[in-house]
């Protein structure tokens, strides 16, 4: 390379891995590194969202005398050109890069400490993978952030559907979910709320985490699992949301003023699918137009409204009553229409 950026680190070994450490302005960090956010519209990426608070705290904070920060954590991605690193011996070596080289380093984590440091000329300390794979980038974020205050458990769980070897067998509640998410004739299509950004204007419904909780009791409840594949499971779960849908096309769309696909909705709905399962004679006859029928016979009657009848219920502690008030309404519907028969 023949005008080339030299930063001089010590090199060695965290762990199994090596890493440089070293130090460097803050503004030639933040011009060499991105943050490799989640976009929920094409896949890419595995971090959180940027919290801009978070990014000027840490600017007013740095700035102050005496302020101070553990080294950033950084990756550079492999590239034929862009960099090399040279060992010099003794435990030191050079890291080259090419003047025109961009932005070669993925901002493991680090993104909020250097967000807005973009013309500050304070050095920080960085430690630096060589070459990691997106995919070993993923499993560093998540190891370092699995606990961290404010990472989305839904990105988590993200991750862990992108590093798993056979996610239908190791957690099909998340296939189950994400299926629901990404197929585009499923009402939920590009609606569960990963942990990254989306630019496709659309709002989110819930949140990964909350749909695969709740498909999670509709396993259980079922034990569908024992005699049906993971994919079966998935297209009964999906032919519900269908027919959830189509017979309750207002409450569904209008979700400022009804809790039908939120929290709360999502858990006692699935356990309402539960019961359809169960009193199916059997389930190969399970399809939207079933559950279609099998809805339209009680779900008009009720009160899905944040105001009505479930007002005042919340999370996963208020979803006991608030089934108990579905499988209610759905039985007297029944016995009317035994009475009338």
């Amino acid at each position: 390379m023949s005008d080339v950026l030299s930063i001089f680190c010590s090199i060695g070994s965290s762990a199994g891995r090596m890493v440089l450490l070293g130090f460097a302005p803050a503004k030639v960090l933040h011009a060499l590194s991105f943050p490799d956010v989640l976009n929920e519209d094409t896949g890419a990426g595995y971090q959180r969202r940027f919290n801009s608070q978070h990014s000027q705290d840490f600017r007013r904070y740095i700035r102050q005398p005496g302020a101070s920060t553990i080294p950033l954590t950084l990756n550079l991605r492999p590239s034929a050109n862009a960099w090399s690193v040279c060992d010099k011996g003794n435990g030191q070596a050079e890291l080259k890069i090419s003047a025109d080289a961009g932005k070669i380093m993925a901002q493991v984590d680090c993104q909020h400490r250097l967000g807005f440091l973009g013309e500050v000329d304070l050095s920080l300390p960085f430690m630096c993978y060589i070459g990691l794979s997106v995919e070993e980038e993923m499993e560093v974020f998540r190891t370092i952030n699995s606990k961290a205050k404010g990472l989305s458990t839904s990105l988590l769980d993200f991750h862990d559907a992108h590093l798993a070897g056979d996610l239908a067998n190791d957690r099909p509640e998340l296939f189950i979910a994400l299926h629901l998410n990404n197929d585009p004739e499923s009402p939920w299509y590009r609606q569960l709320d990963l942990g990254g950004t989306s630019t496709s204007g659309m709002t989110r419904r819930a949140s990964l985490r909350t749909m695969q909780k709740a498909i999670k009791r509709f396993l259980t409840a079922t034990k569908i699992l024992k005699t049906k594949s993971t994919e079966r499971a998935a297209q009964i779960v999906l032919s519900f949301w269908k027919a959830v849908s189509e017979v309750l096309p207002e409450e569904w769309a209008n979700t400022r003023k009804h809790i039908l696909n939120k929290g709360l909705g999502v858990y006692a709905m699935m356990d309402i699918a539960a019961d359809l399962y169960r009193e199916a004679p059997d389930d190969s006859g399970l399809d939207r137009i079933s559950f279609v029928n099998a809805l339209t016979d009680f779900a008009h009657q009720v009160d899905w409204t944040t105001k009505g009848k479930l007002y005042g219920l919340g999370g996963e502690g208020g979803v006991r009553p608030a089934v108990d008030y579905i499988r209610d309404v759905r039985k007297r519907a029944h016995l009317k229409v035994v009475s009338n028969g």
